[in-house]
Parts: C-alpha cells; structure tokens; sequence
C-alpha cells in the first residue's frame, strides 16, 4: 500500500492511493491540464486509477472531477449532500453514499467514511484499509469528534490537517468574518487542534505522520513541526510535510 500527494493546499488537493490491483484519487482540486502534469512528475498513468472519491463541494477538492470523470470514465464516488451541492455537469458513472454509511469496497480497498464538522453539504473524509494496512486522511473539519478520533484510532499511516496557527491567524491579513470561519468550528484545524488529535489516537502504529492543507498566510512548516515535535520528540523518524506547489512522491507502507 502507498499513497501519494499532487498537492495540498487551498489552491487545490489530491491525493492517490494504491493497493493490491487499485487505486483511488481522493478529490481533485486542480485542473485538468494542472492533474496531468503533476501525474507526470511522479511517473503515474492516470488511467490506472480504479475510482474517486470526493469529500465535499469545495472548489480546492471539485474543481477537477467532472473533466476528469468525463475523459477517463472512471467511477465517481460523493455523499448525496455534496451531488446536490456540486457543479460538476454530467457524471457517466456516478456512485452515492451518506455520510454515515458502512464501509465501501472499491477494488481491493475497503473506504470507511466518517463525517466530519466542515462548513459543507455533508462532508466526509474516510479510512483506507488494505490487508492488515490503514491509512488514515483527516482535513477540512474544524473540530475534534468522538466519532472521528475513534475512526483514527491506530492507523499506520495519517495525512492530517495543520491548517494554522492561531496566533497567526489572529494577527494575519485576514478581515475578521474569514477569520472567524477558518478558526470556527466548522473550518480548519489548527496546529493546536492537530495535536490534541494526535493525543488522543493511538498512534504507536505510525509510519507516516504527513502534516497537510497548510495556510500560506497563517502558518508555516516551522511552526508545525515544533508544535508536533514538541507533543512527541518521537515523531521526527514519521514526519513529513506536504507542499501546495509540489508533488509529495509516494509513501510506502
């Protein structure tokens, strides 16, 4: 099992996941012509993947699955909330579930999706299970639930928000209004907020800690690593950091 970022970031995210004879493109937020070029960087075929799954309408996540499901004709999946939010024109094989819906098997990869608080229709992010393996991805929630802690739980691998931090955000160009829902409850993690995650999951089993989804202007990689090195020295050997501009090469597990 691997998996691999093209980008993260409000600009645009997507991340691929590969198992056994599968592969599936969590969101893409980038154009068409922009998700192929950053295919090419890493040397992967497009057209290997298996399925995509969209966690919410937001353009940084949307912006490129309709042209992309059109091209290659490859299954989309997305909860009924964000169908009905989305502006993706025509779907030719499109796949809904709810929020709160058993796992879905995509190939050889079992998705387990969980809803998370995010200022969106019915946003979900999910776990991705392969043999004895699970990757885990949370971004886009604003707060910490039960739910979702107990869907992180002992994961070997976690692609986790660390949107910024809050003294930055305070203090940043931001006008209050956009402050105020990037730090609700309903926005972004913060550093804080992402070690408090990390606090309260098992997370002896890590392989990879991948830290994403960072603000250009509200945050940066310093600040996030002493604020997750500082919970645990010992995360230095598992700690990557993702980049909006840049593919992050493959994770193996």
């Amino acid at each position: 099992m691997r998996f691999a970022s093209l980008g993260s970031g409000s600009k645009g995210n997507a991340t691929l996941i590969q198992a056994g004879n599968t592969c599936i493109l969590v969101d893409c937020g980038f154009s068409m012509r922009e998700f192929e070029k950053r295919c090419a960087e890493i040397e992967f075929d497009p057209r290997e993947i298996s399925a995509v799954l969209v966690t919410h309408e937001h353009l940084d996540h949307i912006k490129g699955v309709g042209p992309l499901a059109r091209k290659y004709a490859m299954p989309i999946w997305m909860t009924h909330g964000t169908w009905r939010s989305a502006r993706c024109g025509d779907i030719p094989d499109l796949r809904l579930f709810g929020s709160h819906t058993d796992a879905i098997q995509v190939g050889d990869i079992t998705v387990s999706p969980y809803a998370v608080p995010h200022d969106a229709r019915e946003p979900v992010q999910c776990t991705y299970a392969y043999e004895d393996l699970r990757l885990g991805i949370l971004t886009d929630t604003g707060s910490l639930t039960p739910h979702l802690v107990n869907a992180l739980d002992g994961v070997d691998a976690l692609l986790l928000e660390c949107n910024h931090d809050v003294e930055m955000l305070r203090n940043g160009p931001y006008p209050p209004r956009l402050q105020a829902r990037v730090g609700g409850s309903y926005g972004h993690l913060s550093n804080d907020q992402a070690v408090e995650l990390l606090s309260r999951i098992d997370h002896q089993r890590l392989r990879f800690l991948v830290l994403g989804h960072l603000s250009e202007k509200n945050n940066t990689p310093h600040k996030v690593r002493d604020a997750v090195l500082g919970f645990s020295s010992k995360l230095e050997k598992v700690f990557n950091l993702l980049d909006q501009d840049e593919c992050s090469g493959w994770f193996a597990l």
